[in-house]
């Protein structure tokens, strides 16, 4: 596999290599060695989750406090949607930046944000269906969400009508989460990312 570092620190494309043959095809969609050696870090798995959605809904955008933060592994293993990675991080070079990957079930990528970068997508098909991987279990009280129409980050949904979770329609815009210090200190999150450091290789449960 390739990994791809994006323009938001923290965040990277993987790019498997399919081997396909008449009766089907044969990938590797995660090596926690591989991605421990670009990442500095090994993922520590603690919990998986599958998301369906249909067509023209928008999830996101979420984030969880850190630390601990959860970091995040997602691949698209039905249909396909537009996946988007947001800069939440007060004091950032990029703060507010957003980057979108197309992932879908033909080229099979996957990306991976790391704590403290919110997370949203699109979906483009009926039953598009997404597979994470999370460094940390959903903690409800550490959880938070910015607005997806938030019209400062100005993410391009590929959507005339983006549907939307009551939650996710009721968060706050990026200026009212700042102001309300929700959102993560860049400065905090590099501290806690660098303090999983290689030494965590011993402890990873994603052999």
């Amino acid at each position: 596999m390739k990994i791809r570092e994006l323009s938001i620190e923290g965040a990277w494309e993987i790019i498997p290599q399919q081997h396909g043959d008449p009766r089907g095809m044969f990938m590797e969609w995660y090596r926690f060695d591989k991605l421990a050696e670009v990442v500095g870090h090994p993922l520590r798995l603690a919990q998986a989750n599958l998301s369906v959605s249909a067509r023209g809904v928008v999830r996101g955008v979420h984030f969880a406090d850190v630390p601990p933060g959860q970091a995040k592994y997602v691949t698209c293993v039905r249909g396909a949607v537009l996946d988007v990675i947001v800069d939440l991080r007060v004091g950032s070079p990029t703060f507010g930046r957003w980057e979108g990957v197309r992932l879908d079930d033909t080229d099979r990528r996957a990306v991976y944000l790391s704590e403290g970068l919110g997370h949203g997508f699109c979906a483009l098909t009926d039953d598009a269906t997404l597979s994470y991987l999370c460094s940390a279990t959903y903690n409800p009280t550490g959880e938070h969400a910015v607005h997806p129409l938030d019209e400062e980050l100005g993410i391009e949904w590929p959507a005339d009508l983006p549907l939307l979770s009551a939650r996710d329609d009721a968060a706050p815009t990026l200026a009212q989460a700042r102001e309300r210090g929700l959102l993560p200190e860049y400065d905090s999150c590099r501290r806690f990312v660098a303090s999983l450091g290689p030494d965590g290789m011993s402890h990873s449960t994603g052999m």
